[in-house]
């Protein structure tokens, strides 16, 4: 058993040794190297292979890219929504504040509107705010924060920066009640300023007004405004009261209907400018009496 040969047989034994192709391809690698750099004459050959394996290279690489793109996805997806949760929870705490300064800014506009008509029209009163409505559905009243404590008295006119509002019509010692000039009880002097004429203008309770007492074949026309006249000794003259919205006229009729609609705000808002009452108009002078000579004489 000893002497039994192992080695192939000669049938195997083909071609070149192992070890002599291995130097061969070294060999013809590193003649391909140099001539390559030197020459650059595989640049051709590597752009064709570039050619055909680029897309078995991004096919390959689709599967990998689709994954992170999924991935990158989900991850951006639930990125935004604690994003879009996290903004709406500051969107919810800010709410409060945002709206609170809106009203701040309104509010602060109007005080400053009504300032400068108390500036413009050299008048003095102060300014309430509006507590409440009346609790009355058939009246046109509200209630404000200045009383008996702020020197308020029954018959105060109340504007604001648009026109007349109302009238103080009771007071308390921290609030009194305004009756607006939409009231059905409440009367206003007016004077049309394109023509100069002089009427009362009347509350409705529906938030509208009614000018009356003009006669039908009269110089009214729609859009016309109505100013205060003065000559209630309530409401100083010039302060803008309504506008002219309809006029009807029916021969049957001695006087037109027509209807008005308030410049003041008198169903919105929150602030009013109670105004000071208008000093006492002085007394009319006395009538000269007759002298008793000059009547026993007319006697005689």
């Amino acid at each position: 058993m000893a002497g039994i040969d192992h080695a192939p047989p000669p049938f195997f034994k083909r071609g070149p040794a192992p070890l002599a192709l291995l130097t061969f391809y070294l060999a013809i690698s590193l003649a391909l190297f140099v001539v390559d750099l030197r020459v650059r004459s595989l640049d051709l050959f590597r752009q064709s292979i570039a050619l055909v394996v680029d897309p078995v290279q991004r096919v390959a690489q689709t599967p990998g890219s689709l994954v992170d793109h999924a991935v990158a996805y989900l991850e951006g997806l639930q990125a935004m929504r604690e994003e879009n949760s996290q903004l709406k929870r500051q969107q919810l705490d800010t709410a409060p504040n945002l709206l609170r300064l809106e009203h701040l800014v309104s509010e602060n506009t109007r005080l400053r509107q009504l300032l400068a008509v108390k500036e413009r029209e050299k008048v003095d009163g102060q300014v309430a705010s509006i507590l409440y409505t009346a609790r009355d559905p058939f009246s046109r009243r509200i209630v404000v924060d200045k009383g008996q404590q702020s020197g308020l008295l029954a018959g105060q006119p109340a504007i604001d920066e648009a026109g007349v509002v109302g009238q103080v019509t009771r007071v308390f010692p921290f609030s009194a009640e305004v009756t607006l000039i939409t009231d059905k009880d409440q009367a206003v002097p007016v004077q049309l300023v394109r023509t100069g004429q002089r009427s009362v203008v009347f509350g409705l309770g529906n938030g509208q007004l009614e000018l009356r007492y003009i006669p039908a074949n009269a110089d009214v026309q729609e859009g016309d405004l109505l100013v205060t006249s003065g000559l209630d000794g309530i409401y100083l003259p010039g302060f803008p009261v309504a506008r002219v919205l309809s006029i009807q006229r029916d021969n049957a009729y001695a006087f037109a209907r027509i209807l008005c609609a308030p410049l003041a705000g008198v169903e919105n808002f929150g602030e009013v400018m109670v105004l000071n009452p208008r000093p006492a108009r002085p007394a009319p002078p006395p009538e000269p009496t007759p002298v008793a000579g000059k009547a026993k004489k007319r006697g005689r």
